[in-house]
């Protein structure tokens, strides 16, 4: 069969797909991945090939609005409180505009479209921000599916959304997420249905059973994989730590948000370096000049693969991005998550209700807090285990080998739906559920 994975040009958001590509294309199919032209380079790297559509996504003019800097809006799981109507209606006025339609730009759809009809995919698996991978399918008539790389906090929202809506006199139905969906279905002449926003299926590349969000469709895990782009084993990895090795990274995007936190990357290793351990930092140029002088127990690299790194490591320190979350998960390793934004409080809280990591949000940081959050995790076994016990979840998880002949009984099952033969009606729960045996 034919498969199309698809991506906004941000390769933290693409990684998720690479492991499923591999796994499609070994198994013979033939598989290919369309995005912004900025991220053809990252996916070459990845051994599958690019179909650029379309612009680059204005992510600049877009941190650059009116309160961009803050990152984007609150999750409703980041809330106290059950969210409210008017908290429903305001998150999905801010990301129709902010994310979707400025990361799934028009030009981008169109090509998307043109290309996707042209090439006929059977199947396409979109990444939860890049809509556009819905539209293509429901254009070219393909089935489609959501891949996640964090939490569904996007489903969640979208079930409260109609929840709440539903309560709502009539002529209040505002929806702006799906009228955004249903204008861009319209240039196509396709209708809107919720499964544009949530797939046939989803797929949860990265998170265990237990650290979920019930976001009421249907979902089949898979093991993480963690993909790390372009990478080199440096020759100090070979060799075992003398301490216990803390690894404190911010990812590609994580230095991004760091507007409310009190203190920054080179305090918390410097204060990290206080304790009897080796820090393995990843800090950019500005953030090592502040560590001047190196502690003699910190490394500072520029990159390291974190599925080399985190099976060395005691303790991960970070901001709660998806590739050093799952890395960790998967090695059973505890974190220690410093989050502020989208999905990453929730991950952390999450995470640290199972007893296998520390949240601290960034305007309670202090050095010596820091410090014991750390020391904590180092010295008390507990944590250790409830990692090791969310490891064996993650790895009890189908690999994405073992996940390409349920994908594939899908396509079948829709082909037959779209013939007459299906067991069920198209978007039924429990037939999905069926295929998926």
């Amino acid at each position: 069969m034919r498969v199309l994975l698809t991506s906004f040009a941000l390769a933290s958001h693409y990684n998720c797909l690479v492991p499923l590509g591999w796994a499609l294309a070994a198994a013979g199919h033939e598989v290919r991945v369309a995005s912004q032209p900025a991220l053809t380079d990252a996916i070459t790297a990845s051994g599958l090939t690019a179909v650029p559509v379309g612009t680059d996504p204005p992510l600049d003019e877009v941190r650059e609005r009116p309160g961009a800097a803050m990152g984007p809006p609150r999750v409703h799981e980041d809330r106290d409180e059950p969210v409210t109507w008017e908290q429903a209606l305001d998150f999905d006025t801010v990301i129709a505009p902010l994310l979707l339609a400025a990361t799934n730009n028009t030009a981008m759809v169109d090509e998307l479209v043109a290309f996707a009809r042209r090439w006929r995919p059977d199947l396409v698996i979109w990444e939860p921000f890049t809509l556009a991978g819905a539209v293509a399918a429901e254009a070219c008539g393909a089935a489609h599916v959501r891949a996640l790389w964090g939490l569904d906090v996007l489903g969640s929202a979208r079930r409260a959304f109609l929840e709440l809506r539903d309560r709502q006199p009539r002529a209040h139905w505002e929806d702006p997420v799906g009228e955004w969906l249903a204008l861009t279905l319209g240039r196509y002449s396709r209708p809107f249905t919720e499964e544009a926003v949530t797939g046939r299926l989803t797929i949860d590349t990265t998170m265990p059973p237990s650290l979920r969000l019930p976001a009421g469709v249907p979902v089949v895990g898979m093991r993480a994989l963690p993909y790390n782009g372009r990478s080199v084993m440096p020759g100090w990895l070979a060799e075992p730590p003398a301490r216990p090795r803390v690894c404190f990274t911010l990812g590609r995007t994580g230095a991004d948000f760091l507007h409310d936190w009190k203190l920054g990357p080179a305090e918390l290793v410097a204060a990290a370096a206080e304790l009897d351990v080796e820090v393995v930092a990843t800090l950019d140029a500005q953030q090592r000049a502040a560590l001047e002088p190196l502690p003699g127990n910190v490394r500072v690299v520029d990159f390291v693969p974190m599925n080399l790194l985190m099976p060395t490591c005691a303790v991960a320190v970070h901001h709660g991005g998806a590739g050093t979350f799952s890395a960790a998960l998967l090695n059973g390793v505890p974190q220690l998550m410093i989050a502020n934004t989208w999905d990453c409080p929730v991950k952390a809280k999450r995470l640290a209700a199972q007893g296998a990591g520390r949240y601290i949000a960034p305007p309670e940081l202090d050095a010596a807090g820091f410090r014991a959050a750390l020391a904590a995790l180092l010295d008390d076994p507990g944590p250790r285990a409830a990692a090791d016990r969310l490891r064996r979840e993650m790895l009890a998880e189908p690999t994405p080998a073992e996940l390409v002949p349920r994908l594939e009984r899908l396509v079948a099952e829709d082909r037959a739906g779209k013939s007459g033969g299906y067991p069920g009606p198209i978007g039924d729960p429990g037939a999905v559920e069926r295929v998926l045996r």
